[in-house]
C-alpha cells in the first residue's frame, strides 16, 4: 500500500540544509587526511549509523592505488618587503592539493613556475591538484599575481604526505527486497559550495528522510573521495553491486539556483534513466540532458564497461558549465537554502518513484462503469473531468506492458499521483499490481 507520510513535512527545512553546508564548507577536505575525517564527524551528528573505513595507502583498486594520506598544518608566501601575499589561513584553496612540504627563499621568476591564477577571473583563486605526482604550488588570484614585483620570497608549507590511509562512508537502509538503488557523494572537495558541500548536504538529508520511509528498495549510500575513492569501492563491492543495484544516483552540484541537469548512464537506457527523466520530465521540465560524452564525475566509473552499473546523476548547474566551478567564487553565496532543498525534493520524487512503480493490469472486459464504484458521478453537473480523465487513462494503458514510469511519461501525472489512484482501483478490484521486474 501507498505509504501514509508527508514528503514535504518529513524532508527537513531549507535552513538546517544551509547550515550543514556553513559547517562543512571550511573543512579542509583532500582525498585523504583529517579534513575527511572532521567532515564524517558532523555527518554522524545527522546520521549516526553512518561507518567509515580506512583503506592503507598503497592498497590497489583495478588499475589504481591509494595515495599517501595528506595533511596540511599552514602555508605562506611572503613578498620581499616581508608582506604576506598568500596565506593558507585565509582560504584553503591556496595550496595545491597534495603539495610536498617545503621551506626555502627562492626569486620571482623562480615562483612564477610554482604559481596558479586564472587570468579570465582575476578575483577568483583556482582549485588545483596533483595527487600522483609529487611537486608543489600556490594559487593566487590574478589580480594579486600582477603585483608580484623582482626580489626574494620566502616560502613555506608546512605539510604531512606519507602512508596513513583513505577514508570512506557506507550507510545501508534495508529493504523490504535486495533490490538497491545507490546513492554515491564526495568527501574530498575543500572549501566549494556547490562542487563539493552541495551534494553529501542533500544526500544526508535524503538518507535521513529515508530511514523512516516504510520501503521496499534497499538504499546504499556512501560517501567517497572523488575517483579514487569509487574504485576502492568498486573494488570491494563489485560483486554485490552488479547482483543488486537496480538504480543508482552520483549526488554532485546540488546547490546552485540554476538549471537542472541530467547526466544519462553509458547507454542510456537503464533503469535508472527512466526514473531520472520521468521525475525530471513531470516536476523540472526544462532541465537539460546532456551526453555521456560530456561526464566529468563518478559515471565515469559506475558506468564504465566492466562495471556497468545502472547509475545516473541529476544535478542543478553541472561541473564545468559555470563559471565559479573549481574556484574561489563556488562559496556559499553562491548557493542557496532553496536550490538545496529543491533538488532534495526532486532527488525524494526519484526514490518514491522507485518505490511507488509498479504494473497496473485490468481485471474487467472493456471500459468500467465508474458510477458502480463510486468514481463517477450518478448526477449531472460539475464533474471533475481532470480526475475522470486520469482515471481512464490509467485503465486504458493498464494492459500489463505499461508501468507507471511509462504511464506518468504518457499521462504527464507524477507516479506518487498515479500510485494513489492504482490503489483506489485496485481497492475496487479493477485492476491488479504487478511489483516491476528490474
Amino acid at each position: 500500500m501507498t505509504p501514509d507520510f508527508s514528503v514535504q513535512q518529513s524532508l527537513g527545512a531549507s535552513e538546517e540544509l544551509y547550515s550543514l553546508a556553513t559547517k562543512l564548507y571550511p573543512i579542509g577536505r583532500s582525498l585523504t587526511g583529517n579534513g575527511v575525517r572532521e567532515t564524517f564527524k558532523i555527518l554522524r551528528q545527522l546520521l549516526p549509523e553512518l561507518v567509515t573505513y580506512e583503506v592503507p595507502s598503497g592498497t590497489t583498486a583495478f588499475d589504481w592505488e591509494v595515495p599517501d594520506e595528506w595533511n596540511i598544518v599552514s602555508a605562506q608566501i611572503v613578498g620581499p618587503d616581508n608582506q604576506v601575499i598568500v596565506d593558507y589561513a585565509n582560504h584553503n584553496l591556496h595550496v595545491v592539493g597534495y603539495s610536498m612540504p617545503i621551506d626555502t627563499e627562492m626569486n620571482l621568476e623562480e615562483l612564477q613556475q610554482h604559481l596558479h591564477s586564472l587570468p579570465d577571473q582575476p578575483d577568483a583563486i583556482p582549485y588545483v591538484t596533483s595527487y600522483y605526482k609529487r611537486t608543489w604550488g600556490f594559487c593566487l588570484p590574478h589580480n594579486v599575481r600582477k603585483t608580484l614585483v623582482a626580489g626574494t620570497y620566502q616560502v613555506r608549507i608546512v605539510a604531512d604526505l606519507r602512508p596513513g590511509s583513505l577514508t570512506y562512508g557506507e550507510l545501508v537502509l534495508p529493504g523490504e527486497t535486495a533490490d538497491e538503488i545507490l546513492v554515491s557523494t564526495y568527501v574530498c572537495h575543500p572549501s566549494m559550495a556547490n562542487n563539493e558541500i552541495s551534494g553529501p548536504v542533500v544526500a544526508t538529508f535524503l538518507a535521513r528522510w529515508i530511514r523512516h520511509l516504510p520501503r521496499r528498495n534497499t538504499y546504499r549510500f556512501i560517501f567517497v573521495p572523488e575517483t579514487i575513492g569509487a574504485l576502492v569501492y568498486l573494488s570491494r563491492n563489485l560483486e554485490h553491486l552488479q547482483q543488486h543495484t537496480k538504480a543508482g544516483f552520483v549526488v554532485t552540484c546540488c546547490g546552485a539556483p540554476g538549471q537542472f541537469s541530467f547526466m544519462p548512464s553509458r547507454t542510456g537506457t537503464t533503469y535508472a534513466d527512466r526514473l531520472a527523466t520521468t521525475v525530471l520530465s513531470c516536476h523540472e521540465p526544462n532541465f537539460k540532458t546532456y551526453s555521456f560524452l560530456q561526464r566529468g564525475s563518478d559515471e565515469r566509473q559506475y558506468c564504465a564497461p566492466l562495471v556497468n552499473l545502472p547509475v545516473v546523476s541529476v544535478m542543478r548547474s553541472k561541473y564545468h558549465e559555470y563559471p565559479e566551478y573549481h574556484t574561489s567564487l563556488d562559496n556559499l553565496s553562491f548557493i542557496t537554502p532553496q536550490a538545496l532543498h529543491r533538488t532534495l525534493e526532486v532527488y525524494s520524487e526519484l526514490v518514491l518513484a522507485a518505490e511507488f512503480n509498479c504494473t497496473p493490469i485490468a481485471t474487467v472486459y472493456g471500459e468500467p462503469q465508474l458510477s458502480r464504484y463510486g468514481l463517477y458521478p450518478t448526477t449531472g453537473g460539475q464533474v471533475d473531468q481532470a480526475e475522470i480523465a486520469m482515471t481512464l487513462d490509467l485503465l486504458a494503458l493498464a494492459d500489463g506492458a505499461h508501468d507507471l514510469l511509462n504511464i506518468s511519461r504518457i499521462t504527464g501525472h507524477s507516479v506518487t499521483t498515479l500510485r494513489s489512484r492504482v490503489e483506489l482501483l485496485a481497492s475496487k478490484n479493477l485492476i491488479s499490481i504487478l511489483q516491476p521486474q528490474l
